[in-house]
């Protein structure tokens, strides 16, 4: 993701979020050692974005979201994988994400990846919606021999 691309993500983050990231929260990402934004296009404009963190060995998706016009057709599968291989290659061995309850499309998606529900935030969204909390173990522990 860069820069220039902010207008169409924005577009899409409008659209699919009631309350979602503005433009400098999606700058201090681009901004930050930690984070890595991508963006996936189809001919030739977005069609969806994810934002990733990571921090020692946790990483977290930030945000993610997929042109309403275009979902259904496995583009967010492909950032969901996209953010697995990051987290990996960025050292991290859990990956974690927050979803709204009402969204069964995104939960049926994460659990196909093996992401676990681990908790609730009650009415953490926009009209008391909850926030369910999922994770994936990305390597398992190094087990040493005693």
């Amino acid at each position: 993701m860069y820069e220039a691309d902010l207008d169409q993500v924005l577009a899409i983050e409008q659209a699919c979020f009631p309350r979602g990231w503005n433009r400098s929260h999606f700058q201090a990402e681009l901004a930050s050692e930690r984070a890595s934004c991508v963006v996936t296009e189809q001919d030739g404009r977005v069609a969806g974005y994810l934002c990733l963190t990571v921090l020692l060995d946790e990483a977290e998706i930030l945000d993610v979201a997929v042109d309403p016009a275009l979902q259904g057709r496995g583009i967010g599968a492909q950032l969901v994988q996209w953010a697995c291989e990051e987290a990996i290659q960025r050292g991290a061995r859990l990956l974690l994400l927050e979803v709204r309850a009402t969204s069964q499309p995104a939960i049926a998606l994460y659990e196909r990846f093996g992401f676990q529900r681990s908790g609730l935030r009650k009415a953490y969204y926009e009209d008391n919606i909850d926030a369910i909390l999922m994770d994936k173990k990305l390597m398992e522990e190094d087990v040493d021999a005693v």
